[in-house]
């Protein structure tokens, strides 16, 4: 017989005891803020609904409160207000907000994981008998008159053990999922942090924001035109059918009401105006739909902006910064549509923006599309889960058996491998390069990103020191002599390090070598992926004024941090490829006396001083 039967057939046959949560579990509120309270950078984090959901900034804190204001490691919490249900904070002393609850409870009575599994499935129950109201929200007496089955610890641990294989599963898929999450964020951040010079217009002066005229519940119906609420917009979001079911208005309402507030057409923009605020949504095609006023705003599609560009803009960590900075007043936060048209954005060139927006939405499809990969297998686990820790966590009087032996053999043989590769910050980098140079033309980079700094190496010898040979000794402006021993084998490139040349610029600062050589500590060595890389920042040093970048007085220096942070434009390969078989054949007729005006001088020098001496060459006067 399974473990859980025997125990249950051993501890409570005869069923198991309920209690209301307030005589188990004391709810101990957090605090709200003002806004002088919040702090970029401070002693404890301040936590709150959206850091658990939605939002990854955080605002800190040095108040010293009294002790039931902080969540400590493995506090089980419960965010009562937006979005519902447990969590167990694993990070260290932080501050929670007034919408969340911490947990006090006898452990000795109740498994604390335990209590988690049961506050998840209670979560269900909660949202079916909620109003249809802004905010989803539960009060502390609804919550305290809330029942909870209280089994021996012995069953609960055994129930626990079973649901963490789950969760367990789920977590390792979540793990996975959220890698590539991030990795979408960071490409979004960046792509959309424009390093280069951008123009940025408030939303007002490229297009029209409006809110739909009043729509009164009693005129919902079953059927007709679909009406949205901030709701299914945030569903829509998450991939998820929206809880509250579906509205829908007339047609005839929908005519007369859109005849004064505007129709909603394709590749307008919702964008959520109350409860969790600023989550967007483009509009899909032109078939009627009519959204609820305060609720949702729309975006008016412009000739100037792709809406999927902005689509992504308002997922972006600077975006999120901005709304959170006014909107910190309200006690409930509301994105207006005078905020909104105040809203500065970027707006590159088109052509630029549709190319952000295909990278992006390509990667939103790998993190977000329920029907491929990842997040299908995880909705799948998930599903699986909730089952079994329904039938777990449902009780009966009479002690029935919880699980047959079939389903409780599938539940404990239920794990999956999964492996997860994450990208190096050295293969991030030259990834994230690739996408800037593909979107903009050019990244901006430093030489650290590009470079491998090779100083370590380097080893001055005194000239009383050196042993002649075949091998070139440089310094900070070419050779200086040559030597017997060489510690470089390759193609690099040097860059003066101190040195008046590097503010006179008599001769190149930066000069590319080959080869077997030394090289004294007068001079970095850089070594790059390929040669048109290394020729193109050559090329690029030698043009630019480096003055930023020195320190000393007497001894101007350029120091190898001062090196590693020198910004770099740089273009795609093929067009460094370009740029560089130009400048190389500009060079050669430039410099090299076997082709181009230095030969012809050398030739007609040549010619010069043959004439020269002929002319000059006079037979002498025979004496008399």
């Amino acid at each position: 017989m399974p473990k859980l039967d025997e125990l249950i057939r051993e501890l409570c046959p005869d069923g198991v005891e309920y209690k209301p949560m307030s005589e188990v579990i004391q709810f101990l509120n957090g605090r709200a803020y003002k806004q002088t309270e919040l702090l970029d950078n401070g002693k404890y984090k301040v936590l709150r609904v959206g850091n658990f959901y939605t939002n990854e900034n955080w605002y800190y804190s040095d108040l010293e409160l009294e002790p039931d204001k902080y969540c400590e490691r493995g506090d089980l919490l419960y965010t009562w207000a937006a979005t519902l249900g447990p969590q167990i904070w694993n990070e260290d002393k932080a501050i929670f907000h007034y919408h969340i609850w911490k947990l006090k409870f006898d452990e000795n009575l109740i498994n604390k994981k335990f209590l988690y599994h049961f506050l998840s499935m209670d979560v269900d129950d909660i949202e079916k008998s909620l109003t249809k109201s802004t905010m989803p929200h539960v009060s502390m007496a609804s919550m305290n008159k809330r029942i909870v089955p209280l089994p021996p610890l012995e069953i609960q641990r055994e129930i626990v053990r079973i649901l963490d294989n789950f969760t367990n599963l789920t977590a390792e898929l979540t793990a996975e999922l959220t890698a590539r999450k991030m990795q979408y964020s960071y490409y979004r951040d960046n792509l959309l942090s424009f390093n280069m010079p951008v123009s940025k217009k408030k939303i007002g002066e490229i297009t029209r924001v409006f809110s739909a005229a009043r729509v009164h519940k009693n005129e919902w119906t079953q059927e007709g035109v679909p009406f949205y609420r901030s709701s299914d917009v945030i569903s829509k979001f998450n991939g998820v059918e929206n809880s509250r079911g579906k509205a829908y208005i007339s047609f005839d309402l929908y005519k007369r009401l859109s005849a004064k507030s505007g129709k909603i057409m394709k590749d307008d923009i919702l964008i959520t105006g109350g409860g969790t605020i600023g989550i967007p949504y483009v509009v899909p095609s032109d078939e009627p739909i009519y959204v609820k006023d305060a609720d949702l705003l729309c975006i008016q599609k412009s000739k100037e902006f792709n809406s999927r560009f902005l689509y992504h803009y308002f997922l972006s960590t600077e975006f999120r910064k901005y709304l959170e900075n006014i909107t910190h007043n309200a006690t409930i936060a509301h994105y207006t549509i005078s905020q909104i048209e105040n809203t500065p954005v970027p707006l590159p060139p088109l052509d630029v923006q549709n190319r952000i927006v295909n990278v992006l939405d390509n990667f939103e499809k790998i993190c977000s599309d329920l029907n491929i990969g990842l997040p299908a297998e995880i909705e799948a686990r998930q599903k699986q889960y909730e089952y079994y820790r329904d039938k777990l966590l449902t009780f009966a009087e009479t002690g029935n058996t919880i699980l047959s032996r079939a389903e409780q053999s599938r539940a404990e043989q239920s794990r999956a491998e999964q492996s997860r590769a994450e990208q190096s910050r050295a293969e991030q980098s030259r990834a994230l390069i690739k996408l800037l140079q593909y979107v903009f033309g050019y990244a901006v980079v430093t030489l650290e990103d590009i470079a491998e700094n090779c100083d370590s190496m380097r080893k001055p010898v005194t000239s009383g020191k050196r042993e002649a040979g075949e091998y070139p000794y440089y310094g900070a402006s070419g050779i200086v002599d040559y030597v017997k021993d060489y510690i470089f084998d390759g193609d690099y490139l040097l860059v003066s390090e101190d040195g008046a040349n590097l503010l006179a610029r008599s001769t190149p600062i930066a000069f590319s070598i080959s080869g077997k050589n030394w090289v004294n500590n007068h001079a970095h060595v850089l070594k790059f992926g390929c040669y048109e890389t290394r020729r193109f920042v050559e090329f690029y040093l030698n043009s630019i004024d480096l003055t930023p970048y020195i320190s000393g007085g007497a001894q101007p220096k350029l120091n190898q941090k001062n090196l590693n942070r020198i910004e770099i434009p740089l273009p795609s390969q093929e067009r460094q490829k370009y740029i560089v078989y130009i400048l190389d054949r500009f060079d050669a007729i430039c410099n090299d006396l076997t082709s181009g005006l230095p030969a012809e001088i050398e030739a007609r020098q040549k010619q010069y001083e043959y004439y020269r001496d002929k002319l000059l060459t006079f037979k002498e006067v025979a004496a008399t």
